[in-house]
Parts: C-alpha cells; sequence; structure tokens
C-alpha cells in the first residue's frame, strides 16, 4: 500500500536525513537537559527516539499531533538557557491542545534547519489532506502497527490482533471469510491494496447502502435527478441547482467515467457524506459571515481568565505560552495581572500566590508577534494593575514602544464619539482596558473610589496573602487634606500630554497621596491616556449606571454575582449589556482553574465571558463550539433582542418566540471510535451517544441513546431523541460520545458541540473532538437532523 507521503521520503533531502536519525538534546527544564536520538520512521508519520543511534526506541510523538515548529528564539524554555545552550541550534515541536511543547536542540544549526523544514513539510502535509487522503493515511498506520514483525505482510493472527487494536470485536469465522475474500494472492497473508479491500469489507455502512438505494432507480449510481432530489429532500439544500450537484458530484465522485456521465456511485456518496459539505456544521457559518460594522457591545467576545496561567491559580506556571495559545485560538481579550518587580521591571503573576512570574515586556512582545496571526479582529488587554508609580509610567513605555502602531492610543478620528467603534473599524488594533483617571475643569484631584469588583476578583489572593508573601511595596505618603489624584481626560490626547507633563513635574507628589487609613496605589497618567474606549468601573446598580455612565466604560462582575442579578434582574442585565460591556470573571473560589458554563451569561448579552483556557472540559467545549463560527475570529454578533437597550427579553422567563422549534435527532451509527484506555488491547468499548441542549434554563436538556456492546469500530443505534428549543438563536448542541460502565462512571470518548443556529438538516456525519478539542479523525457518528418550525410533542 503505497503511501501518500511516499514521494516525498524518497526524494525530500530533509526527510531522508531525519530517517537516518540526528542525536539532539531534549530540553524539559533549566537542570533538565538530555541527549536522545530522534528518528522519522520511514512511514513519515511518527518520530520516534532512544538514548543512543542502536538503542531501543519508542515514539516520541505523531506528526498529526502537531501544529507548528518554532525556532530557538521563540522559545520561552531556550531563552531562558541561552548562554548554555545556542538558540541559533535550538527548535520547539508545538503539539494541539494543551500539551506541553518538545524543546530541542541539534548539534548544528544545519541540524535545525533540516529538522525544522521536514516537520513543516510533514505538518502542511498532513494539514492539506482531504478526507480520503487522511483515511488512506489512517490506514496505513494501522497496517503498521498490526505488521509485528515488519515484513509488509499480515497474516491472520496478525488481523486479529488489530481488530482488537482497532476496537472490533467479530466472529472469528466470519473475520477469516472476509480474509480470505481480501486475499486474492491466496498467499495466506494481506498485503497493502489487499488489505484495503479487507478493510472496504469490514467497514462497509449497511445503513448508507440502503439510503443510496432508496433514492437510485438501479441500485447502482444516482443520476444528476436523483441526487439533486436527495439534496432538495433530504439534505433540505432549498436553492441546490444542478450546477450544485454538478459540482458536488465533480468533487465526490472517485471515477472519471461517473464524473464524465454525471453520476455518483456509492463510493463517491459516501464520500460526499463524510465531507464538509456533509458535515453537521454548515459550511456556510465557517468564514466571517456576520456584519462586523457594528459596535463592540453588540457581539458577544471570546475572552480569557488569568491569561498567562498553564496550570492552576495557587501553584501553576506562568508564562508566555498561555498569551500564545489562547490568540491561537481566536481569544479577543487576555487578562494581564500586573505587579512590582526587581530592577524596576514589572512582572505578571497570580499575586499572593506561588505561581511563578514573567517579564510584563515578554508579555506584551508575545501579544505583539501572535495578535492578529488567527483574527485580524482587534485585542483587548484587560490590565489589572498593582504596580507603584514608576513601574506602571515603565508599563505605559513598555505598551507604546512594544506594540508601536497597533496600540490604539487614541480615538479613530480624534473626536468624542457616541457609540463604541466596531471590530471592522478596529482591525489589527490592540486595545487597553483598565483604570482612567477623569478629568474635571477646574483641575481638582478628586480620588476615584475602590472598585468592589476588582476586590471581589481578588479575594482569594487576599485571603492566601499570609501565606505567601507581603503585599508588593506601595507608595507610603500621607495627606492631611482630602483624598486626591491627578485627573486627565478621557478623549483628548492633546490634554491628556499637559496634563501628564504637569503630573510629572508638578503634581506627583499631590497624585500620591493616599488615604488616612490604607496605603492606595496611584493610577499613573501615563498608562492611563492608554485607556482610550475600556474604562473600568465599579458597578452599583443598573440605575446607576444608566445615570452616571457613559457607553465607554465596562464594568466587571464575578459569576457569582453575574447569575444572581440575571435570576433577579434579567431583563434589566439585557438592557444593560445592550448598550455597555460587561466582562465576567470566574469565582475565586476556583483554584483549580475549573470553569463556569458561559452560555448562562450569553444568555443576558454578557460580552466578555473569561474563561480558564488551559483548562479541558464541557465549559470549555461549549466556549470553543460557540466561537468556531464566524472565521473563528473571536466575535459573534448578539442576536437581535440582546443588542436593543429596549429589549423585553429576559433569559429566566423568555416569551416563546415564534422562532421556536422542534429539534429532531436520529442518531444512527458510529465509525472508528477510538478505545478510551489504549493500554488495554484486549478491550473494546461499549458506546452510547449523548445529545445535551444548552441556551436559556428551559431549553436546557440532555437525552441518550442504549449503549451498543463491544463494538467501537462501526456501532448502530438507530434511535430518534426529540428536543424543544424556545430560543433556538442562543441554543448550543453538544454530542458526546461515552463508553458505557455498569461499574462505575461512563468514560469519555470524544465530543463535537456547535451553535444550533451553525447546524445543517438532513443526513449528516459529525467528527469526534478529543478532551482537548483535538480532531479524532476519522472517527465519527452518522445522524440525521430535522428542525420542525413550532413546538411538538415529544416523539422519541
Amino acid at each position: 500500500m503505497a503511501s501518500l507521503l511516499q514521494d516525498r521520503l524518497t526524494t525530500d533531502q530533509d526527510l531522508l536525513l531525519m530517517q537516518e536519525g540526528m542525536l539532539m538534546r531534549k530540553v524539559r527544564s533549566k537542570s533538565w537537559k538530555k541527549l536522545r536520538y530522534f528518528r522519522l520512521q520511514n512511514d513519515g508519520m511518527m518520530v520516534w527516539h532512544a538514548r543512543q543511534a542502536k538503542g531501543s526506541a519508542k515514539p516520541s510523538f505523531s506528526i498529526s499531533d502537531v501544529d507548528t515548529i518554532r525556532n530557538g528564539h521563540d522559545s520561552e524554555l531556550l531563552r531562558s538557557l541561552a548562554e548554555e545552550l545556542p538558540l541559533e541550534q535550538g527548535f520547539t515541536v508545538v503539539f494541539h491542545g494543551r500539551g506541553s511543547n518538545l524543546d530541542l536542540v541539534a548539534n548544528s544549526v544545519e541540524e535545525a534547519q533540516i529538522w525544522m523544514r521536514g516537520l513543516q513539510l510533514l505538518v502542511d502535509l498532513v494539514t492539506s489532506m482531504d478526507h480520503q487522503e487522511r483515511l488512506d493515511q489512517w490506514l496505513s498506520d494501522w497496517f503498521q502497527r498490526g505488521d509485528k514483525n515488519q515484513d509488509g505482510k499480515m497474516t491472520f493472527q496478525e488481523v486479529q490482533r488489530l481488530l482488537h487494536l482497532m476496537n472490533v470485536e467479530m466472529d472469528q469465522e466470519y473475520a477469516f471469510s472476509l480474509f480470505q475474500e481480501a486475499d486474492t494472492s491466496q498467499s495466506g497473508t494481506l498485503e497493502g491494496e489487499e488489505f484495503v479491500q479487507f478493510y472496504k469489507a469490514l467497514t462497509k455502512r449497511a445503513e448508507v447502502q440502503e439510503l443510496f438505494e432508496s433514492f437510485s432507480a438501479d441500485g447502482q449510481k444516482l443520476t444528476l435527478l436523483e441526487f439533486l432530489d436527495f439534496l432538495r429532500e433530504e439534505q433540505k439544500e432549498r436553492g441546490c441547482t444542478s450546477d450544485l450537484a454538478l459540482e458536488l458530484i465533480d468533487r465526490y465522485e472517485p471515477s472519471d467515467s461517473g464524473k464524465l456521465r454525471h453520476v455518483l456511485s456509492m463510493d463517491g456518496f459516501l464520500s460526499y457524506l463524510c465531507s464538509k459539505d456533509g458535515d453537521i456544521f454548515n459550511p456556510a457559518c465557517l468564514p466571517i459571515y456576520q456584519d462586523m460594522t457594528q459596535p463592540l457591545n453588540h457581539y458577544f467576545i471570546c475572552s480569557s481568565h488569568n491569561t498567562y496561567l498553564v496550570g492552576d491559580q495557587l501553584c501553576g506556571q506562568s508564562s508566555v505560552e498561555g498569551y500564545i495559545r489562547a490568540l491561537k485560538r481566536g481569544c479577543r481579550c487576555l487578562e494581564v495581572d500586573v505587579w512590582d518587580g526587581p530592577n524596576g521591571e514589572p512582572v505578571v503573576y497570580h499575586g499572593h500566590t506561588l505561581t511563578s512570574r514573567i517579564l510584563f515586556k515578554d508579555v506584551v512582545a508575545t501579544v505583539a508577534q501572535y495578535a492578529f496571526q488567527t483574527s485580524d479582529y482587534p485585542v483587548i488587554l484587560s490590565l489589572e494593575t498593582h504596580c507603584s508609580w514608576e513601574q506602571q509610567q515603565t508599563m505605559a513605555q513598555h505598551l507604546t514602544e512594544i506594540l508601536g502602531e497597533q496600540l490604539l492610543s487614541t480615538t479613530l478620528d480624534g473626536l468624542l464619539p457616541n457609540q463604541l467603534p466596531s471590530p471592522e473599524e478596529l482591525r489589527r488594533k490592540i486595545l487597553v482596558k483598565g483604570k482612567k483617571l477623569t478629568f474635571e475643569e477646574d483641575l481638582e484631584y478628586e480620588e476615584e473610589e475602590p472598585d468592589p469588583e476588582l476586590e471581589g476578583e481578588q479575594e482569594s489572593e487576599l485571603a492566601l496573602e499570609s501565606q505567601f508573601e507581603p503585599e508588593p511595596q506601595e507608595q507610603n505618603l500621607q495627606s492631611k487634606d482630602k483624598k486626591k489624584v491627578v485627573t486627565c481626560p478621557l478623549f483628548c490626547p492633546s490634554i491628556c500630554c499637559q496634563i501628564t507633563a504637569q503630573a510629572t513635574t508638578i503634581s506627583k507628589p499631590v497624585s500620591l497621596l493616599l488615604s488616612q487609613q490604607k496605603p492606595k496605589l496611584i493610577l499613573c497618567p501615563a498608562l492611563s491616556s492608554l485607556v482610550i474606549y475600556l474604562k473600568s468601573v465599579s458597578f452599583r446598580s443598573f440605575t446607576h449606571s444608566k445615570e452616571h455612565y457613559r457607553f465607554y466604560e465596562i464594568s466587571s462582575f464575578s459569576e457569582t454575582k453575574a447569575k444572581r442579578l440575571i435570576k433577579e434582574a434579567g431583563n434589566e442585565f439585557v438592557q444593560h449589556n445592550a448598550w455597555q460591556l460587561s466582562r465576567v470573571y470566574p469565582s475565586g473560589l476556583r483554584t483549580d482553574s475549573s470553569n463556569y458554563n458561559p452560555q448562562e451569561l450569553w444568555n443576558a448579552g454578557c460580552q466578555m465571558v473569561a474563561m480558564n483556557m488551559q483548562t479541558a472540559g464541557l465549559e470549555m467545549d461549549i466556549c470553543d463550539g460557540h466561537f468556531r463560527q464566524n472565521g473563528g475570529c473571536g466575535y459573534v454578533l448578539k442576536p437581535d433582542f440582546l443588542r436593543d437597550v429596549q429589549s423585553s427579553f429576559d433569559p429566566e422567563r423568555p416569551i416563546s418566540p415564534f422562532k421556536a422549534q422542534t429539534l429532531l435527532i436520529q442518531v444512527i451509527s458510529g465509525q472508528q471510535l477510538p478505545k478510551v484506555d489504549k493500554t488495554r488491547e484486549g478491550s473494546i468499548v461499549d458506546p452510547l451517544v449523548r445529545v445535551q441542549i444548552f441556551g436559556v434554563r428551559l431549553d436546557t436538556a440532555r437525552q441518550e441513546t442504549n449503549y451498543v456492546d463491544n463494538n467501537g469500530f462501526n456501532p448502530y443505534w438507530g434511535q430518534t431523541l426529540c428536543f424543544r428549543v424556545l430560543v433556538p438563536e442562543l441554543a448550543m448542541l453538544r454530542f458526546v460520545v461515552m463508553d458505557y460502565d455498569w461499574k462505575s462512571r461512563n468514560d469519555f470518548i470524544g465530543q463535537y458541540t456547535l451553535p444550533c443556529i451553525c447546524m445543517q438538516q438532513g443526513y449528516r456525519h459529525i467528527h469526534l473532538l478529543s478532551k482537548d478539542g483535538i480532531s479524532l479523525r476519522p472517527a465519527s457518528i452518522f445522524v440525521y437532523i430535522c428542525i420542525r418550525e413550532g413546538l411538538e410533542e415529544d416523539e422519541s
């Protein structure tokens, strides 16, 4: 069986040298640096390593798990060892999901370049594969694993072992009959193409064959008109034309003769059903398809909490990797907790804990590099500043000098607007969110009251203060007068500069005047002047906000307070979020970096629902699924009833709108489900499918199928589940495949989550994702989706 990569593997000089193997230094930390011999396997899909060239080797990583390759200068760990290890000889293998990076240092710059070029070539080849190519490569991988003695042939005993590895429990006599049919050479073994035929016999999809024959007059092919009927009747492609049907036939029919005759064979039909056109996620919702010219407050914004952490909130590691990962997954609002650091350089970490520290300037440089690699739409830096006056000035200097033109330092036209700008107007701009000084005409100095929400966000830090360390150094000046701070305007840069100069040269002592009872950090005008559209203010009540706050001011809410407000005054919260931005953050008690369900907050129109993105689970599945639409750009336009300042919508008591729907989901079958415990060769999964709706409280529901005994390869359920959805515009749909266990909790196999408004009707495949959101292809489930307007009785 010829590999798709075979041509490159036999001709590309970098890949040829990688197959020979090279000695490199594997670096895990400043103290762990060991020599290992790395070699690319002959299939081009796996890299193995050993302690020495002729030593016992074991798998290191799969090319399909690699996200990208970075040079040594971009590695946080290798930079810290620059005096010991040459950065030019180092590189980093970055994996999908939340796994640790692999830092390697070659013996020369040339060897490092060979591996960087070669690995990137392989990653690009894997990324560009279509469904059939991925399936062929997947088969090649299984063949390699099943061919125990690596002779390019598989005996029946090896095939039996392979079936267990592939999650199949099959009658031995039946398996042997399929083996004999595929053994056309009658050699008693299966070679490349014979194994492919064996696999096809093994994976024959009776349910798809039956569907195909129901639309085919002769059971052999679908004519253009027959395929058009299928697209219109079953797939609900209402605007489908003959031209579209022809385009799909040309795209998915494998035979040239079929394309010429404009017919679709069974293989072509199955290829279409497994493709992006047959996917449950509507391809029309994948690119940026929404209006991006509305004010920022009209969008849900993908937001991160304590972005610098890649672990827990108490002892976890702080790393710029947290910012890279968040930005690469489309996050547009990043949190930066800044404290006084040594040598006059501010540091970022979770205050009053044992989390490690990183330089603020390194965070800013990382944001500058990665801000717009995934999305062109604006990035918001949510600053939580705990620094002294001097280090705040250093912060402002780093923001200005490192971000340069990327930093929004004045209004777009220099004038006072009457609404927030749009994502489109703010393309490739970085905005600072934080506290800002106010301007009084008589230049009196008036201290702002402390923000109770900011204090709430730090409650866990303060509770732990005595266990870890004292508060960072604060200015300790006292005043006999009333509390005062320098004030500066919100939008006028020229006046702001004058006030900043006065504060620095004349008023600085006055501006540092503190409360009689408790020392307090004062905001530096240079940093204040960088806050343009996103001034943080404390929330007192919705009435107070209406009477005293402006559209450019933003309040933060703890999850507890936000949920309470939704229950007590849901409609007021919706109206508030129709004109002003809100940010919600996890409770300080979530020291394990767990997450809340963001859906509850989106239901009230809260724009920035901050998540601990380093923590996988149901809550992050919902967040990832929600922002998978609209090009993954990090901005999703809110429904119209959440953008109306006079909206009557209440998420706790929604009035049934005319758009209410009945959702019928027939869970038909599963394909190539992975093992839960890969170390137990003989174990076979007993899969079931759980379907969950997350939306307004009345829509939230879950149902599940029965489980199928001992079959993770091609289980069949054929069960229909029925849901009633009052507010489909807010509903998220989650499919979870579980391994049934009567003795304990069911084990997670895979999931897929998407907005109901992005779902296609008809016969669709759902390609499963891992806990980390990584593709488990070719693992999938096959379903039939039907949406009926209005509410009906349960038909399940």
